[in-house]
Parts: structure tokens; C-alpha cells; sequence
């Protein structure tokens, strides 16, 4: 007896969605990273098209959701997936808007937490393409992305130390609240991508 296959035309286009949507993560980090490199605001409008266009996206993949009776993975796992691949671009987005607003320019960590950043992007961008036909393939992908996490972690907790060294005046106390804010943004999208990594563990988990 055949059984049918669990990814059928409609159910692959789920991870369609997620992988489209994975994607506008990984440029938005690449525009981030360019941008923190050189200032150039070029790189920050990119940023904000992409975080708009993965936006839609994942729009669409809810209404889709809404639509299907049943899906090839968990709808709760589709949906956890999307919405904290979503939150990692998010807290890009706003570690830019919050750079800007508070007159920030990037400086060395900064740059090296968001190179990082793009890495993890990257590797969760191929473990969720390779979900469907290849699930072994993309755990280890979620494997790298969260050992990405813990280097994020590692800068930031030296960013912070950093930081706080023998600050002089009050405009130096200004500086340093505005700095911490805009790290704090950058260590939840890695917080952020370190639950995507652990979502699509649970995912193969259920599909092997």
C-alpha cells in the first residue's frame, strides 16, 4: 500500500514561504553588515525594503495557514518558524532605525556582532531550504547557527564590559546608555535566531 507524500504541491509551498522569507533575513543582515561598514544610508534603505518585504511574506504564509486544513509540519512549528525568523530581521531593522535616531556610528564591535549576525542568517537561510528533501542536512545547519549564537553572545558580553570602563562626564554616561541599547538589539537577534535553530531541531525530530 502507497501512502501519499507528505510534501505535496501545496504543503511544499510552506517552506517555499519560509525559505523566501529566510532569505530577506539573510540579505537584510548582508545590508546591515555593508552598512555598518561604511554608513552608506543606500545600505539602510535596502535594509528597510527587505524588512518589508519579508514582512509580506510572512503575511502570506499566515493566510496560507489559515487556509489549509492540513499542513506537512506542525501549523504552531510553521508559525513559531516564521515569526522568530522574522524577529531576527526585525531586530536588525531596528538596531539601524536606533542607530540613526540616537546619532550611533558603527564601530568595531558592532561590525564584528553583525558579521556574525549575517553567518547565522546564512545558515538558517540553508537549513530551512533543505528541510523537504534533505532534514539530517538541515539540522546541521541549525546546529552552526546556534553555535553562531554563543559567539554573539561572547562579543557582546565584551562590548558591554567595554563599555562601562571608567566613563568620565555625563556625556559619556549618554553614550554609553545609547551604545548598550543599540547591543542589546543585536544580542536579541541572536536570541532570536537561536530559537529558529531550535524549532527546526523539534521540526526533524518529528519528520525522521
Amino acid at each position: 500500500m502507497k501512502f501519499p507524500n507528505p510534501f505535496r504541491s501545496k504543503d511544499s509551498d510552506f517552506l517555499k514561504l519560509l525559505g523566501e522569507q529566510a532569505l530577506k533575513t539573510r540579505e537584510g543582515l548582508e545590508a546591515l553588515e555593508a552598512y555598518m561598514k561604511d554608513g552608506d544610508d543606500e545600505h539602510a534603505k535596502r535594509l528597510e525594503r527587505l524588512e518589508k518585504e519579508a514582512d509580506e511574506l510572512r503575511r502570506v504564509l499566515i493566510d496560507e495557514l489559515n487556509r489549509t486544513f492540513v499542513t506537512p509540519i506542525d501549523r504552531e512549528d510553521l508559525f513559531a518558524l516564521s515569526r522568530t525568523i522574522d524577529d531576527v530581521l526585525d531586530y536588525g531593522y531596528t538596531t539601524l532605525d536606533e542607530m540613526v535616531t540616537l546619532g550611533v556610528k558603527p564601530n568595531v564591535y558592532l561590525q564584528r556582532l553583525v558579521s556574525i549576525l549575517r553567518e547565522a542568517a546564512e545558515e538558517l537561510h540553508l537549513s530551512v531550504i533543505q528541510l523537504k528533501d534533505h532534514p539530517k542536512v538541515a539540522l546541521d545547519h541549525a546546529a552552526r547557527a546556534k553555535s553562531l549564537e554563543n559567539r554573539v553572545e561572547s562579543v557582546y558580553r565584551s562590548a558591554i564590559g567595554d563599555l562601562f570602563k571608567e566613563p568620565k562626564t555625563v556625556e559619556d554616561i549618554v553614550a554609553i546608555l545609547k551604545m548598550r541599547e543599540i547591543y542589546r538589539h543585536l544580542s536579541n537577534a541572536a536570541d532570536r535566531g537561536d530559537e529558529a535553530a531550535n524549532i527546526i531541531g523539534d521540526i526533524v525530530v518529528k519528520m525522521t
